[in-house]
């Protein structure tokens, strides 16, 4: 059991996401939970002005949909973003895009953005926040860029990096939550659950 919470209010949690990484950071937490992940088509089509907001509007839209099939649980929804110049990186399609994402972040300071959700449909909870930690890039090598992206890593992560893994070796400094980064802003997380 997670020590930060009162018993009774980690019953019947689900996790809307097939994250390993996110798995792993709320089992180390000593949460007992499902894993429910909401379907990849709901990250299609969505718009807006502001790449900041985006996380957080995709965290709660995974959020609503899981819940409606579990109205019982108190469903955990997350998105991660990296930005640079107010363009986000989503996952490269492939290793010449993480190539490109990392020239882009070299030597530069960007911007990790979690939208977090919680929502319980028989509960009448809804809450949804954002996290943001700065991340600055050591300078790096066309080589380096190029050795890194061959590790495979980077593959299925925003911005084509790893900061828990060898992807560690790229980043000269981290203000904020490094979890967030990881992809699961624990403090916060864990804030948004005392509230419900």
């Amino acid at each position: 059991m997670n020590p930060f919470l009162p018993p009774g209010q980690q019953k019947d949690l689900v996790l809307a996401s097939r994250s390993p990484r996110r798995i792993e950071i709320m089992r180390g937490l000593g949460f007992e939970f499902e894993v429910e992940p909401a379907p990849e088509h709901l990250e299609d089509g969505l718009d807006h002005d502001d790449p900041f907001a985006i996380p957080q509007l995709l965290a709660a839209r995974k959020c609503v949909h899981v819940s409606e099939r579990r109205p019982k649980a108190l469903v955990i929804a997350a998105d991660t973003v990296v930005i640079v110049d107010d363009r986000i990186l989503n996952k490269p399609a492939n290793d010449a895009e993480a190539r490109g994402f990392l020239r882009s972040l070299a030597g530069r300071t960007h911007v990790v953005v979690t939208g977090l959700a919680i929502v319980g449909h028989e509960r009448g909870v809804h809450i949804e926040k954002s996290a943001r930690t700065f991340v600055t890039f050591r300078e790096l090598s066309d080589d380096e860029i190029a050795r890194y992206v061959a590790t495979g890593e980077g593959r299925d992560k925003a911005g084509s990096y790893a900061a828990q893994g060898v992807g560690a070796g790229l980043i000269r400094t981290i203000d904020g939550c490094f979890f967030n980064v990881v992809g699961l802003p624990v403090s916060l997380l864990i804030d948004m659950l005392r509230e419900v």
